[in-house]
């Protein structure tokens, strides 16, 4: 797995190749739990879908520990405040493409300029309820180890994208709550005041229609890839979910895992010539 380390983008199918041998090495020996069989769940159920954006707004006031959301906030009320007016008075606050839903951008073509862009910082987010349920961090904590060693880790798809997606200027997240995200989103602006922020960021369907006017107003660009499997599509499915209680698996479909695939690609491409000064 050494020759993993780095994953050389004029080398990328022979790196593509060499995870998947890897991958069903460690589950002959160490089989990790996945779904048989992919249930068929609607998105949001017709009931939750009723005033979805103010339940959003709620829920990110009632829940925000600390205000540690509102404290990013309140930083540039007036900025936030109209950036948020205008997504929420749009119908929807992204333009969807299957399981891509993009926002500020219309589709991966944009994207792709965005991702070549000498100053962006991209933030590659996977939601926690992702992991597999062996993870060795955890599945309700930020922390991933993506050990190329650990047998897990091996077959764990966000493992694969962490080590693919590695570079100097993007940033891996995992993401427990809605709230710990919009935190680090706001930290992540400030912190890098000279770039644009983009983001890859995993979550439900209901999690991307809830908080995309969050996003929006924040006043970054990125793609929300929708997860499949068994995904909150009520509130109270949510708010268990929020609070670590999640006892089923999300999974990323395998045509959409070959879409971020091929983004990370085009992402390390860029990056290898520039920070080698060619």
């Amino acid at each position: 797995m050494t020759k993993l380390k780095m994953w050389d983008p004029n080398k990328w199918n022979e790196s593509e190749l060499e995870w998947e041998k890897s991958a069903r090495e460690a589950k002959k020996n160490n089989p990790i739990k996945m779904l048989s069989v992919l249930p068929k769940m609607v998105g949001i159920t017709p009931e939750t879908a009723k005033f979805l954006k103010w339940k959003s707004l709620w829920w990110m006031i009632t829940k925000d520990k600390d205000w540690k959301v509102f404290k990013g906030f309140f930083k540039r009320p007036f900025k936030h405040i109209y950036r948020l007016l205008s997504s929420a008075l749009k119908t929807r606050p992204y333009v969807r493409k299957d399981d891509f839903f993009f926002y500020g951008i219309k589709n991966t073509k944009e994207f792709e300029n965005l991702l070549t862009k000498d100053n962006t910082i991209l933030i590659l987010g996977f939601s926690y309820c992702h992991k597999p349920f062996e993870c060795p961090s955890g599945r309700f904590t930020p922390n991933c180890i993506s050990d190329l060693e650990n047998p897990v880790c091996r077959q764990c798809f966000i493992g694969k994208a962490v080590h693919a997606g590695k570079e100097k200027q993007t940033i891996p997240l995992f993401i427990p709550t809605i709230h710990y995200i919009g935190q680090k989103v706001f930290e992540i602006v400030e912190q890098h005041p000279k770039h644009e922020i983009i983001f890859i960021i995993t979550a439900c369907e209901m999690t991307l229609e809830m908080f995309g006017d969050w996003g929006n107003m924040a006043g970054i660009k990125g793609i929300g890839v929708r997860l499949d499997g068994r995904i909150c599509n009520t509130m109270k499915a949510f708010a268990l979910s929020e609070n670590g209680i999640k006892p089923g698996l999300t999974v990323v479909t395998d045509e959409t895992q070959g879409l971020i695939m091929s983004l990370l690609k085009c992402r390390k491409q860029r990056h290898l010539t520039f920070f080698e000064g060619k």
